[in-house]
């Protein structure tokens, strides 16, 4: 599973095509690009050069920090500068200090790239930019830099993070908003965050064996089902390429996640490989470098995946092909939980269960195939009625339809029903 551009989509409601957010011959610092930087400060900022210069310098890099930004145009009352800068300037400092905040958080919290201000130079265009594929490029490199082994911190928006995990694995972390609005806000704003009182290494420790234990049918691949228009998957969301945000560009595999979309998931092909890597233990030994066709994104139609590569529609949310999971487990990490951290019974538990799971599968597919039963009775929900059904038999209750029979009215004047004698098909356990 991963975070799609249809989560961004849906869990934020920004543009997640368009202008690719990006700023040439802007990553490294030269004393040509920190002149630039100095004038577009003063000139989109609406300050002088000096001020521009010393800000840029204070800040040491192509970068303002955001405390300038707020102390600057969002002053204390009665402190109002006279010489207020114009309107579109102060909607420019407030949108780069917003972006900041949020999509393009960096790990001091207290500095914004220069370079994000060029993206603003023309306010009528800033909602043309793909922000949404941005802000996923970004948290992509930087959920890739967290895995080292001498990395503590992170970067990007973990609000985005956080609302996906809320939408796709019920932890019990949080609690529903009961204000939220459907088709009207982010579904982000759906959740509300608890204030935990358990020890924060103690709570991941928990939070990882919860995910190691979780079943197929325990989580909710496709939470977009009932709140896409016309019931389509949004096209982007098959686009097969590469994505970008300034000068980080990463894959965008949606062939790997296919069960996110509704689809059977099967053995994807190789994935992109990076012209340049380097995976160091730290951050800085950190350089991963992928090729980006502009007009690849920009004709994204031209590159989503063919039908043939989506498979066929699922049944159930989770049903793969037959071949597929013995190939995740040869290829991926089973468990999340660091074995050398963890009882090995555990874990080698969670590797026979996912084992068992997907040979119970193959055996129900068989014997459906060997029932020769009509397509309408070959479905997840017929197959446990029909065990529950053997269930009953062999423990001799009736099965059948479900009965129930009415005693006479009780001393308080209510009716008295009994359990049904057929076991309800939900409360067979999930194969």
């Amino acid at each position: 599973m991963s975070i799609s551009l249809e989560d961004v989509s849906f869990l934020l409601k920004i543009p997640v095509t368009g202008k690719v957010v990006a700023v040439e011959n802007f990553a490294r610092y030269t004393e040509e690009s920190r002149s630039d930087a100095i004038k577009m400060v003063s000139n989109l900022l609406g300050v002088s050069i000096d001020e521009a210069e010393e800000e840029v310098n204070i800040s040491k890099g192509l970068t303002v920090r955001k405390c300038w930004l707020k102390s600057r145009w969002c002053p204390k009352a009665g402190s109002r500068p006279t010489n207020y800068p114009p309107v579109e300037c102060t909607a420019r400092a407030y949108l780069l200090y917003l972006l900041s905040c949020t999509l393009f958080a960096d790990k001091s919290g207290s500095r914004v790239s220069i370079a994000l201000l060029k993206l603003l130079e023309d306010l009528d265009d800033v909602g043309k930019y793909a922000w949404g594929a941005a802000a996923l490029t970004y948290l992509y490199r930087h959920l890739g830099s967290a895995t080292r082994v001498q990395v503590s911190r992170i970067a990007g928006y973990l609000t985005l993070l956080e609302g996906w995990v809320y939408d796709h694995f019920k932890l019990g972390l949080v609690t529903p908003n009961a204000k939220y609005m459907d088709y009207v806000q982010p579904r982000v704003c759906r959740w509300i965050q608890k204030h935990e009182t358990v020890a924060n290494v103690d709570k991941l420790g928990s939070i990882r064996r919860t995910l190691d234990r979780l079943r197929p049918s325990e989580v909710t691949w496709d939470p977009y089902v009932n709140f896409r228009e016309n019931g389509v998957v949004h096209a982007i969301a098959f686009y097969s390429g590469t994505i970008k945000y300034m000068d980080v560009v990463e894959p965008y595999h949606p062939e790997r996640i296919l069960r996110q979309f509704g689809h059977v998931q099967s053995i994807p092909d190789p994935p992109y490989r990076p012209l340049e890597a380097h995976r160091g233990p730290s951050a800085n030994k950190y350089s991963v470098k992928y090729g980006f066709q502009q007009d690849d994104w920009e004709r994204w139609r031209n590159h989503l995946l063919a039908p043939e590569v989506r498979g066929d529609k699922a049944e159930f949310e989770f049903l793969a092909t037959p071949d597929y999971l013995p190939w995740f487990l040869k290829v991926s990490h089973p468990v999340v939980t660091n074995p050398s951290h963890e009882d090995e019974d555990m874990v080698a538990t969670t590797i026979a269960n996912n084992e068992l799971l997907e040979r119970n599968r193959r055996v129900l597919d068989a014997a459906l195939r060997w029932m020769d039963l009509p397509p309408e009775l070959c479905t997840i929900e017929s197959a446990r009625t029909m065990a529950s059904d053997i269930v009953n038999f062999l423990s001799g209750r009736s099965i059948g339809p479900t009965t129930t029979t009415t005693t006479p009215a009780t001393a308080t004047g209510t009716t008295a029903t009994s359990a049904p004698y057929r076991s309800r098909p939900e409360a067979v356990p999930a194969w």
